[in-house]
């Protein structure tokens, strides 16, 4: 599958790192609003670089890698769809249900979606799963997430749009925590959440913005209860106001055991179960995901899926389902009510294990 890149910021790295080592996807071209800064990225790769007009109505390429900023995720997408070019895009699909939907709809004539995060099919969520389907736990009764950090200005170069809608921590790293839940427990059914923002200033640390104060529009602390199909619960905490915690990253908790989930930010990392009569935590060999991967794999999934006439694992309806859920739990913040979320998405195929898709 020929591919084209469009946004060459800061993330783009990772994904111009892996798609050298997956034999069904080739970049031929990247394009960004920053035409020079296009152009020189277009040259570290040995591709050519496009405007993002060209890049969209180049023949010579089947799907389009949507890098842009989420306020711009939709657009670029749906644009990409009618030029008849399959997408795969980061995260969140879009700011809101009602502005993504279109991108559902727009899935026609063989096109496809995808959406980040794809670290989920790596070797660390993939072999949790496997602990979790093959009963090692015990019935699941429960399960716990935390990520928190002091905010993203502390090292990212140009962090504005974090503050803004469709960033935060809940939008941003969300995804993530929300995506991998559903691999492991299954869709969500209905939520109960909590959320705030601090009075603290943000400034940027380094680069050269750095010392430029950040306006926030955005709840930076957020806490919810989320309840699973399965009946499952799930406490979550995402936050940019944390400067330092022992809290447990991600576990589940069943009756014979603890699983330790490796963290859904990576790909790779080292599941850790606790049994029943146990003296201490022991590491889990790998025993499903793609070895090795990284962004970009995806795509290579969705590729590897088309191919075969099969659903892709990280589709955009996983992806809206997920957006669904976090905008319920703002929903419910909001209004101190429980919140049903009325968007579902079927638990996506497990990843054997296996190099590449």
């Amino acid at each position: 599958m020929r591919v084209g890149v469009i946004g060459v910021g800061v993330i783009s790295k990772q994904y111009f790192d892996s798609l050298p080592g997956l034999g069904n996807l080739k970049l031929v071209a990247v394009a960004d609003l920053n035409e020079a800064r296009a152009a020189e990225v277009a040259a570290e790769q040995g591709v050519i670089s496009l405007s993002v007009d060209e890049l969209l109505a180049s023949p010579d390429i089947e799907a389009v890698i949507n890098l842009t900023i989420p306020a711009a995720h939709v657009e670029v997408g749906l644009r990409a769809l009618a030029a008849g070019k399959h997408v795969f895009a980061e995260k969140p699909l879009g700011l809101s249900t009602a502005e993504a939907r279109p991108l559902l709809e727009a899935q026609k004539n063989g096109l496809r979606v995808g959406s980040a995060p794809d670290t989920v099919l790596g070797t660390g969520v993939q072999t949790a799963r496997r602990v979790i389907d093959d009963g090692t736990l015990g019935e699941v009764l429960g399960a716990a997430v935390h990520w928190s950090a002091p905010g993203h200005e502390r090292w990212h170069p140009a962090p504005a749009f974090y503050y803004q809608p469709g960033g935060g921590p809940l939008y941003d790293m969300g995804p993530y925590y929300l995506s991998a839940l559903v691999h492991l427990l299954g869709p969500i059914v209905s939520v109960s959440g909590s959320a705030r923002r601090s009075s603290r200033e943000r400034v940027i640390a380094q680069g050269p913005n750095a010392g430029q104060v950040l306006p926030v529009d955005i709840d930076t602390h957020i806490t919810a209860l989320l309840t699973h199909e399965s009946g499952i619960s799930t406490t979550v905490t995402i936050s940019f106001e944390v400067w330092k915690t022992r809290a447990p990253l991600f576990e589940v908790y069943g009756s014979q055991g603890t699983l330790a989930v490796p963290d859904p930010n990576n790909f790779n990392s080292v599941a850790e179960v606790f049994l029943a009569g146990a003296d201490d935590w022991a590491p889990v060999e790998d025993s499903a995901g793609y070895r090795s991967s990284g962004r970009g794999y995806g795509l290579a999934d969705m590729a590897a899926a088309i191919a075969a006439g099969v659903p892709h694992r990280a589709s955009a309806e996983l992806a809206f389902h997920v957006l669904d859920v976090m905008e319920s739990i703002m929903a419910s913040a909001e209004s101190g009510q429980v919140v049903a979320v009325t968007s579902t998405a079927p638990r996506p195929a497990a990843v054997p294990l296996s190099d590449t898709p």
